[in-house]
């Protein structure tokens, strides 16, 4: 059965530090002429019922996208767990779909073929496996996990794999398409998006949020 979008909250992950690209907020980081964070609204909102922005810093400019913008509840940056504890707290649905800010080819039937691994499997969790590694960011987590990932954060732990370990995992194959999961965490990287991305047409410049 294919995903059923009702079930599920879209949550785009903002919320980090970005040590490696100078400290910028990469969901605002420009990329081919428009934030990176507009490239996951793109693909990813057709995919769920609602989408929710996970941010730490300039809240009111990822507000102005109009959607519910959740802050992490830890302070000092803990990382993307803290992005997903604070969404699985503010769902109003069964499930949560995370994926970061800077993937600005994230595939677009990604909800469908994690539903369709996590129900094979009959987990609560389900992750992306590109053949080259997992890629824990992308995840849909039902919301019965939150207890567990608190205790997990509230005991010092950041790693999502070893946080994902304590639990059945399902695992959706996207080895067809490893490079969808590439991530912008460098300037180089982002150097090298901008070249392969379109850069936008000229209304959506003019009228950009």
């Amino acid at each position: 059965m294919a995903a059923n979008p009702q079930q599920i909250t879209g949550v785009i992950l903002a919320g980090g530090r970005a040590k490696r690209m100078g400290g910028a907020d990469k969901g605002l980081l420009e990329m081919a002429g428009r934030p990176a964070l507009e490239y996951a609204i793109e693909r990813l909102q057709p995919q769920v019922d609602r989408l929710v922005i996970n941010a730490n810093r300039n809240r009111g400019t990822y507000a102005a996208y109009g959607f519910p913008v959740v802050p992490d509840e830890m302070a000092d940056y803990p990382g993307p767990l803290a992005g997903m504890a604070a969404a699985l707290r503010a769902a109003e649905t069964e499930y949560i779909l995370t994926v970061p800010c800077d993937c600005p080819w994230l595939p677009l039937d990604l909800a469908t073929r994690l539903q369709l691994a996590r129900r094979n499997l009959n987990s609560e969790l389900a992750t992306v496996e590109t053949g080259e590694g997992l890629q824990p960011v992308f995840a849909l987590l039902h919301r019965s996990l939150l207890d567990s990932l608190l205790t997990y954060l509230q005991g010092g732990g950041r790693k999502i794999d070893r946080w994902f370990a304590r639990h059945l995992t399902a695992l959706a194959d996207f080895s067809d398409c490893p490079e969808a999961f590439t991530n912008i965490n460098t300037p180089e990287q982002r150097a090298t998006a901008e070249s392969e991305l379109p850069a936008p047409p000229e209304e959506a410049r003019s009228t950009r949020r």
